[in-house]
């Protein structure tokens, strides 16, 4: 794809520039179709010459919005490397969001969960990442104004997790906290992979997330996360994980995270 075309295409049907973009994982896209939503400006993926979406849960759009008194766009889908899509397609919403001049990303994802204390409908903010995809979003030539060699002691952001705890606090939630293990998929891990992802000190696991974040931090983005925990990873519990397990999660915990994200954006200081 084009990335200078698509992002001139994005400014042109942008109504404005947000403060805030929600990436909105598998089962999280409720807020795309929220009453703030359909009021806005949707953007589909197909009019900035973005591939089709393949995976069930992702809506393929970007909508511009005011929520909770907030310019924000909400990212409805994303890209995934296991689709055969390149990694400059996974990640080029990052490149246009800041060429946009959004100031941070809050990325949710569907994911598995390591942890035998938390449990399946929790979220989890997360704190910091493992790389497992086997590759790096940033191989090859160096895309300015980025640095060669990015930082990522503090990919997401300190301040932006602590408001994601106290936004919790505030509609009478208890949020987990921990690491998260991105993995290339399409297949779901072993047990064997699930428990030496465990003794690395991941806490939850997923096909997403890990790649947009690196390219996130090297535009000077910050970034937050947040992970819906939809199943419990291979080995914890005798059952076959599927898909549509993880879909129907997601609707489950739908309203909780719905509440969560509507507070941190109205009490969001950046």
């Amino acid at each position: 794809m084009d990335l200078s075309s698509a992002a001139e295409r994005l400014r042109a049907k942008a109504p404005f520039v947000p403060e805030l973009a929600l990436v909105l994982g598998s089962g999280l896209g409720a807020l795309a179709d929220s009453d703030e939503a359909k009021a806005g400006t949707a953007v589909p993926f197909a009019d900035l010459g973005f591939p089709a979406q393949t995976v069930a849960g992702h809506g393929g759009k970007i909508v511009f919005c005011e929520l909770e008194g907030r310019r924000v766009a909400l990212q409805a889908g994303r890209f995934h490397f296991y689709e055969g899509h390149p990694m400059a397609v996974v990640t080029a919403p990052m490149r246009l969001y800041a060429d946009l001049g959004v100031k941070a990303v809050l990325h949710t994802n569907a994911a598995g969960a390591l942890n035998p204390a938390h449990g399946v409908g929790d979220l989890m903010v997360i704190a910091d990442h493992l790389n497992f995809t086997g590759t790096n979003p940033l191989l090859g030539a160096n895309v300015p104004p980025g640095p060669r060699f990015p930082d990522m002691s503090s990919a997401y952001d300190p301040s932006l997790r602590a408001q994601l705890h106290a936004a919790a606090k505030a509609v009478g939630q208890t949020l987990q906290e921990g690491t998260y293990i991105g993995v290339l998929g399409p297949s779901y891990e072993t047990p064997a992979e699930i428990r030496a992802f465990r003794q690395w000190g991941a806490d939850a696991v997923g096909m997403s997330t890990v790649p947009e974040v690196i390219v996130a931090r090297h535009e000077g983005l910050r970034v937050a996360g947040v992970s819906c925990l939809c199943n419990m990873a291979a080995g914890i519990l005798p059952e076959p994980l599927t898909h549509e397990e993880v879909l129907e999660a997601g609707k489950a915990s739908a309203g909780r995270f719905e509440a969560l994200v509507r507070r941190f954006v109205r009490d969001l200081a950046l």
